[in-house]
Formats: structure tokens, C-alpha cells, sequence
């Protein structure tokens, strides 16, 4: 999504947000921001069931959690820390069952509107398996892959990863958030570093090297 568009998506949602219109807000994200979420998703688990599971499960997660957003950061960052926090969950199968509580009704727009992002993604993603360096990818602990998906592929800034790959449970103060994103910079850069090596390894890259 171009820079401008994500802009005026941004003031769309705050405006709603701010008329008290819940319901309009998270229907709006999920329109604008549901593709790129469920996209995250599909890489980071690489399987399309748990991926539409835990997209789901993110999708009742902003629906329940919309009243809580304090716009101490972009909305997009507070998605993507919640898809985050689903994906963890699933993963380690910790609450499972607290996160499929309630679940949305068949028949309701916004299943409806949940089912046809999942779909749409899934066929389009399914055209761009053959993403570069993928199966390098696969090969990292899941930690590892978060940072190169939200970096490389959906270009969060630091700051921004900070907040999403934030374990706490508690905001970071802006001292801690600097310290976390030159953290998280170092660590980004050693993990291209290896990639780029294991790329030479299997062949993927030349000796004059590649991006990852």
C-alpha cells in the first residue's frame, strides 16, 4: 500500500475511532489493513490452516480489543503487535481455547468480511510461493522470521518493531524503545549476514551477494 494511502487509512480510522464508531474502525482495518496481516501470517506459520485460523482469532482479538488502541503508535503497528500476540499464542497453544471464545457468527458481515480477505490473500500469495530466499526463511526460529517478515517485507521501522516484537506486556518508555530498536537493527543485520551465507551455501546467491 503506497505511503499516501496508508495515510489517509490511518485518519480514517482515528476519525472513526474518535466519533465513537467502534464498529466502523475495525471493519475499515480489516478492510485496509486484513491483506497485508493475513499475508504476515501465511509466511511467518507457512501452512494456510493455521494461518486462517490465527487470522481469525486476531480478527475477534481487534474487534474486542478496538476500545483499548491509546494511538501512542500507527494502528498499523497496534494490528500487527495483535496478529503478532494470536500468532505467539497458536504457536505455544497457550489460551486456545480463550482465544476461539465467542466466536463470530457465520452469517454475520463481518465473517463474511474475515473469510473473503483470507480468500483473496491466499490465492494471491499462493502465485508468490516462490518468494526469494523462502525456504532459507523457513530454516530460522520463528523469532527470526517475524523480524525479516516485518522489516523486509512489510517495511515497519524500528521503532515500530520494537512495539510488535515487544514480550514485556508492559509500553515501552521512549528510552527503552531506542535501546529495543538499535537492538533489534544489530540483530537484523547479523541475521542478513547469515542468510547471505547460507544463500552461498545452497547456491541461492553469488559470492557478489543479494538482499534478503
Amino acid at each position: 500500500m503506497p505511503g499516501e494511502e496508508r495515510e489517509e487509512l490511518e485518519r480514517e480510522i482515528r476519525h472513526l475511532l474518535a466519533s465513537g464508531d467502534h464498529e466502523g474502525a475495525a471493519t475499515r482495518a480489516i478492510r485496509g489493513y486484513g491483506a497485508e496481516i493475513f499475508g504476515f501470517l501465511h509466511a511467518f506459520h507457512r501452512d494456510e490452516e493455521d494461518a486462517a485460523e490465527v487470522f481469525s482469532c486476531f480478527s475477534e482479538r481487534l474487534w474486542r480489543a478496538l476500545p483499548t488502541f491509546q494511538g501512542d503508535s500507527s494502528f498499523r503497528t497496534w494490528v500487527y503487535t495483535l496478529a503478532r500476540h494470536a500468532s505467539l499464542n497458536y504457536r505455544r497453544d497457550l489460551r486456545r481455547r480463550e482465544l476461539r471464545q465467542q466466536p463470530l457468527p457465520e452469517d454475520s458481515a463481518r465473517s463474511a468480511l474475515v473469510a473473503r480477505i483470507r480468500s483473496e490473500t491466499v490465492s494471491y500469495l499462493r502465485s508468490e510461493r516462490q518468494a526469494r530466499f523462502a525456504g532459507l526463511r523457513e530454516s530460522l526460529p520463528s523469532e527470526d522470521q517475524a523480524l525479516l517478515i516485518l522489516r523486509v517485507d512489510r517495511g515497519l521501522a524500528w521503532n515500530e518493531l520494537a512495539r510488535v516484537l515487544n514480550d514485556s506486556g508492559q509500553p515501552l518508555g521512549e528510552p527503552e524503545l531506542k535501546r529495543e530498536a538499535a537492538r533489534l537493527r544489530k540483530r537484523f543485520q547479523l541475521l542478513k549476514e547469515r542468510l547471505l551465507e547460507l544463500g552461498r551455501r545452497a547456491g541461492v546467491v553469488s559470492d557478489e551477494g543479494g538482499g534478503a
